[in-house]
This record gives C-alpha cells, structure tokens and sequence, in this order.
C-alpha cells in the first residue's frame, strides 16, 4: 500500500514532481511551508509530495515509537541505519514514484530530496533508481550502506546531479558524515554539488534561496504544458 502523503500543486497538470522525504519523527508536514518560499514563479506547473514514513519503534529514542525511515540502533556509521528498514523503505519510496509514473510524470521530471533521514533516503533510493531522475538532494544527512551501494547502484543515474547540504554546527548528523557522503560519491564519479551553511540540524533562509537556482536548473527546460 502506497504511503499516505501531504500533495501540493503549483499549478494546474503538473509536468514534474518533487518527493520530498522527512526527517525522524516528523511527518509529512514539515517541510510543507517550504513550498511558496522555494518555488520561482517562472518555473512549469510542479506537484510536491510529502510522504509519511511509518510509525516504528526507534532504538536509540528508547525504543519509542515514532514516525522513522528505518531505525537507529547506535551512532556509529556503521550501525546507524538498519539495513532491513532501509530496505523496507526503498520499496514505498519506489512506489511514490510509480505513482507519479501513473499520473503522467516521466522519471526524468522527478527530483527526490529529504532531510536528516529523509535525505538518507533519498541518497538511498535515488542512486540505486533503475531509470534515471531529474536530480537528488540530501540535506543533513549521511550515506548509508555505502558498501553495498557500488554493487546497486544504477548506471542510469550515474550522471544525475546530486545536492548535498549540511550545518557546520550540526550535533546531530555531524559534518564529517556528510562530506563522506560527497567524497564517497564524488570518487565513483558522481556530478556533487556541496554547501555548508552556519547552522545545527536545521534549513536557513539562505539554503532555501541556493535550493531554488538549484531546482531552477534542473526545471528550467521542462515542458510548461
């Protein structure tokens, strides 16, 4: 069953989608204000999907139930993420995008972005998509199963730009996580474009004015009807 999700539409038939995953213990709300302060009013007709990730019980959070990607056992790279829930995951996210398939979106008009662990996510699902996106964006996070990755990885997205942004204050996904995440993608070969911003685990005003020339690239050329 496809997740349940929070749709914003710019305008009438939309020719591109954006699936934009939340961060732990958030829901499909959160980044919903983003919209109007993210959109260029020069840009074609977009339709925003904010999922909800599952309710599961979160190790690290003593074992509390919460809305999560996946669970967090321990804060080491290595046993961060559950590679079983990641997994699970994978599969609703490649659902979201069947479904815009389903509405007229070709994948090459999808942008998959998150935050914290919604941008694991997208990292996760984007790079191992067989057919290839429009572009993938992570914001404070990490790259999980990074070993595996190699091996999954999609030729078809090879070349789809990715946008990774982190606070150089961040205690919750420090900054040396993400710039693994850069380097490690940087060295298979992967177009990376990198920000820092001075801020914790948050979005800046000024990170919200670089997402926008960075979706205006990527926007610029699609149809408007």
């Amino acid at each position: 069953m496809t997740l349940p999700c929070v749709i914003k539409e710019t305008g009438a038939s939309p020719v591109a989608s954006v699936i934009w995953l939340h961060g732990l213990g958030a829901d499909g709300h959160d980044f919903e204000p983003i919209v109007p302060e993210l959109v260029d009013p020069s840009w074609p007709p977009l339709r925003f999907v904010f999922p909800h990730a599952p309710v599961r019980p979160v190790t690290l959070n003593m074992g509390m139930p919460m809305r999560a990607w996946y669970d967090i056992r321990a804060l080491s790279l290595d046993e961060r993420a559950d590679e079983a829930g990641i997994r699970d995951s994978l599969a609703q996210i490649e659902a979201l995008i069947a479904t815009e398939h389903a509405r007229g979106i070709d994948s090459r008009h999808i942008i998959l972005a998150g935050f914290s662990q919604g941008g694991v996510m997208a990292l996760h699902a984007g790079l191992r998509h067989a057919p290839a996106l429009a572009g993938i964006v992570g914001l404070s996070c990490y790259l999980p199963l990074a070993q595996t990755l190699e091996g999954e990885r999609s030729p078809a997205n090879a070349r789809t730009p990715v946008l990774l942004m982190h606070g150089t204050h961040d205690p919750v996904v420090p900054p040396a996580l993400g710039e693994h995440a850069r380097r490690t993608l940087e060295g298979w070969g992967y177009g990376v474009e990198w920000h820092t911003y001075p801020m914790q685990h948050q979005v800046c005003l000024e990170q919200i004015a670089d997402l926008r020339t960075w979706f205006g690239q990527r926007l610029r050329d699609l149809p408007t009807a």
